[in-house]
C-alpha cells in the first residue's frame, strides 16, 4: 500500500492535511509548512517519476564516484503542484574508508528542509554566509558554484550554496566524507536527462 503521509520539513513531525478552515498543511509546532512527501517508489522508474514532478533542480553527483549508487529521493510540496524542494540521496565508499551517505537538497527559500536535515537552526543559511570566503566549489554545467561550510553536528559535514536561484545543501555522513566536496564534485540536474540511473538500497537518511 502506498504511503501518503506528509511530514514537516522543519522537524519531521506528521502534518495535518488541509481541511475546511485551511488550504495549508499544518505542523503542530511550526504552523503552515511545505509538506514533505513520503519517499518515492524506490526503483529506477519511481526515481524517474519523482524527478519529473519537481519544480526545483534534482541535483546528483555525475559521474557518480566509483562504487556509488543513488539511494532514494523525496520531494516537498503540495501533491497538486510541482515540488518546491527535492532531496536526492547517494551512497558509497567514503574517501577515508567505510561507507558514506550524501544528501543533495535543492529548495526554495523559506522551506527549511535543508537546515533540518543538516541539524542546524533556522530556515535558511542567510545572505550573510557569502560575506566569508567559500570553502569549496562544485561544478554545474561547466560553471563553478561556491559552497560555504556550515557548522553542524559532529557526525556530518554540511555545505551550502546557491544554484538556479535555490539553496543547494550538501550534507554527508560521516563528517570526513565532506572531502568529496573538495574533489571538485560535478553535479547534474536529473530533470530532462535520460541517464541510466544506478539505484541502490534506500538510504535511511531520507527517513528523518
Amino acid at each position: 500500500m502506498a504511503d501518503h503521509r506528509t511530514t514537516c520539513p522543519r522537524c519531521g513531525a506528521e502534518l495535518s492535511a488541509p481541511g475546511v478552515w485551511s488550504n495549508d498543511y499544518q505542523c503542530a509546532e511550526h504552523g503552515p509548512v511545505v509538506p514533505v512527501r513520503a519517499p518515492a517508489n524506490h526503483t529506477a522508474e519511481g526515481l524517474r517519476a519523482a524527478i519529473g514532478g519537481s519544480a526545483v533542480p534534482v541535483w546528483a553527483p555525475w559521474p557518480l564516484p566509483p562504487g556509488w549508487l543513488l539511494t532514494g529521493i523525496r520531494l516537498a510540496g503540495d501533491e497538486r503542484q510541482p515540488a518546491r524542494a527535492a532531496v536526492l540521496a547517494a551512497s558509497g565508499p567514503a574517501p577515508l574508508g567505510g561507507a558514506a551517505d550524501l544528501l543533495l537538497v535543492s529548495e526554495e527559500p523559506g522551506v527549511g528542509w535543508g537546515a533540518h536535515l543538516a541539524g542546524v537552526s533556522g530556515l535558511d543559511p542567510g545572505s550573510g554566509i557569502a560575506e566569508r570566503p567559500a570553502a569549496t566549489k562544485v561544478a554545474i554545467d561547466g560553471h563553478d558554484c561556491a559552497m560555504w561550510e556550515v557548522e553542524g553536528p559532529q557526525d556530518r559535514s554540511v555545505f551550502v550554496g546557491e544554484a538556479d536561484a535555490r539553496w543547494l545543501w550538501a550534507i554527508s555522513w560521516p563528517q570526513t566524507s565532506g572531502l568529496l566536496l573538495h574533489d571538485h564534485l560535478q553535479l547534474v540536474d536529473l530533470r530532462g536527462t535520460d541517464l541510466d540511473l544506478p539505484v541502490g538500497a534506500m538510504s535511511p537518511r531520507l527517513s528523518v
